[in-house]
């Protein structure tokens, strides 16, 4: 018994090995030359945590295959939900086993999804010669694979086609709720080569070894276990089923079925059947999606499966899609482009987290940012006003709304602003803006003249105090309320300040010197109405009504004053008295 157990223990040793040493052993590593590599990771909260673990498991897999070092392949792996986090740069390591320990302290998210707030950050900052990629004059490819299982919370199109456009090659691995649209607006073209849909994390390890063969160019056919029925064909680093003579392809792709369940004509699909086991399964064109009878086709959204350019906001109509513009401007004669924003009135309030975890130098990026918003503004009297309110652990008015009258005499005052440092007070920062911020006293136009108040909270951090009584009683007063965090500012907390629907009023970056990018969003969603509110304008004060009302005041003012003489007269017993001539 005990000589059966010996023969049988390096059989079993096998098979308890991990499945990342396997895919290590299934070939040599691959030897592609220079190569700049971005693991983009999701790690929302939709991931669960054995997926995660089999994802991590698949990277460390991935890495073993591959001829890694300063001169060879360089590799940075980057998370994210609703904000962005490097787990370790290009420059970072030289060394397989330092990335591994690296990969196997991830800690995830546990957030959103926001995609294209990681594109952008691999575009700008991982893939940047800062951070160990190399100089594009070295014509080193650069290439990034995103892993991600559901739909993007933001947009995905046009940052990804400026990644593209920048020299990035652009993978996207969908697993399970993965939207294939999304995956498609993603990727590199030919998209049968950079997008991959696996059916769940438990198989994520088959892209790992297509994506090694591409990599490597290797004739995956000949290496066997490809798991096509009848003939496997290679064609640059991949492979494809094929079926011989008689037979089709299954809806596996690996399959073969020698009856065409189609043929027979009464399968009702609205655009194609397939050939599968037990029957045809009905399948829609390009553009469209399945609907839940299994035989109708619905046309998808386009604005989230193209490049659409769109300044603010593609709305889809049928086959086409078009580009609209916020209320109170109009969209250019180039059909993507809003005009800007010249015409409208508002009273806008900024409060700017001034503690001490902003530091110095972010907090002069802060000031500059707020004056990019305010040259898309009409500063005036009678257009924009504009006033600004400091918070850490206490508050201070920096000018009210009615000190400066035009953008330059606001943008040099806030130039002026003295960083605070301290804690973060959000909470005694709403009170104040709701008390004292939008009276009439500083400077904020009379509510009969229906001039929308707007309130936008700059923060980077969790507020000290509670913020929920004065976040709910500013949107109670009227105001608009926008929240735009950076860093490590709290989801729940900025969707607790801003206005519905959070979507449009809450913005994020994942640090300082990125931000810029929310400004666009700022824009057209803060740019007002034309006019000054609904069914109110200001006059001239020479038009003639204004005169005949002007008149009526000041001969009711005449009147009032008459009536104080006379009593003034008979108290002092003047009445009747006769005067000298």
């Amino acid at each position: 018994m005990r000589g059966l157990l010996y023969s049988l223990l390096p059989l079993l040793l096998l098979l308890l090995q991990p499945w990342e040493t396997q895919l290590q052993l299934a070939g040599p590593r691959c030897s592609s030359g220079p190569l700049d590599l971005v693991f983009v990771i999701d790690s929302s909260r939709s991931v669960r945590p054995f997926e995660f673990e089999t994802m991590r498991q698949f990277l460390v897999g991935l890495l073993r295959s591959l001829d890694v070092g300063p001169n060879a392949t360089r590799v940075g792996v980057i998370q994210y939900s609703s904000q962005v986090q490097s787990v370790f740069p290009l420059r970072a390591f030289s060394r397989r086993e330092d990335m591994e320990r690296a990969i196997r302290a991830l800690v995830p998210l546990a957030q959103g999804t926001m995609t294209g707030l990681a594109i952008q950050y691999a575009m700008n900052v991982a893939f940047s010669v800062a951070e160990g990629a190399r100089p594009p004059e070295a014509h080193v490819p650069r290439v990034a694979v995103i892993v991600t299982d559901g739909r993007p919370q933001d947009r995905v199109a046009e940052v990804a086609a400026q990644a593209r456009a920048r020299g990035i090659e652009i993978y996207a691995v969908g697993v399970q709720r993965a939207d294939v649209g999304s995956l498609r607006a993603m990727a590199s073209p030919p998209l049968n080569e950079h997008v991959f849909l696996v059916e769940s994390f438990d198989v994520i390890q088959e892209f790992g070894r297509q994506f090694q063969g591409r990599l490597c160019r290797k004739d995956l056919c000949a290496q066997g276990g490809h798991g096509c029925q009848h003939q496997c064909v290679s064609a640059r680093g991949t492979f494809h089923c094929a079926c011989n003579p008689g037979y089709q392809l299954a809806a596996d792709n690996k399959s073969c079925m020698a009856i065409d369940h189609c043929s027979f004509g009464n399968h009702s699909c609205q655009h194609d059947c397939v050939s599968i086991y037990g029957g045809p399964q009905c399948r829609c064109r390009e553009g469209y999606d399945l609907l839940p009878d299994g035989r109708s086709c619905q046309a998808r959204d386009l604005c989230n499966g193209v490049d659409h350019g769109c300044e603010f906001q593609c709305v889809s109509e049928g086959f086409s899609y078009r580009c609209v513009c916020p209320e109170g401007r109009q969209l250019q004669a180039d059909g993507k482009s809003c005009s800007r924003c010249r015409e409208g009135h508002v009273d806008l309030v900024l409060l700017v987290d001034g503690s001490k975890s902003v530091r110095p130098q972010n907090f002069e990026l802060v000031k500059r940012f707020v004056n990019q918003i305010v040259d898309f503004l009409d500063v005036s009297p009678e257009g924009t006003r504009v006033g600004l309110v400091q918070f850490s652990s206490r508050v201070r008015t920096e000018f009210p709304l009615g000190r400066y009258g035009t953008a330059a005499e606001v943008k040099q005052a806030v130039l002026a602003v003295e960083y605070m440092e301290r804690g973060t007070m959000t909470g005694l920062a709403l009170r104040h803006m709701v008390e004292h911020s939008f009276s009439e006293a500083q400077g904020a136009r009379p509510r009969a003249l229906n001039v929308p108040r707007v309130g936008l909270v700059f923060t980077d951090g969790r507020s000290q105090d509670n913020i929920s009584v004065w976040a709910a009683r500013a949107k109670e007063e009227g105001i608009v309320m926008y929240a735009v965090g950076v860093g490590k500012a709290v989801e729940e907390e900025l969707r607790e300040i801003a206005s519905e629907p959070a979507e449009l009023h809450v913005s994020y970056s994942p640090d300082f010197s990125t931000m810029t990018h929310l400004l666009e969003n700022l824009k057209g969603s803060i740019c007002p109405e034309e006019g000054i509110g609904a069914g109110t304008e200001l006059r001239s004060p020479c038009e003639c009504e204004s005169l005949v009302e002007f008149q009526g005041r000041t001969l009711g003012a005449l009147e009032s004053l008459s009536q104080k003489h006379i009593l003034w007269v008979r108290g002092c017993g003047l009445e009747g008295r006769r005067r000298d001539p």
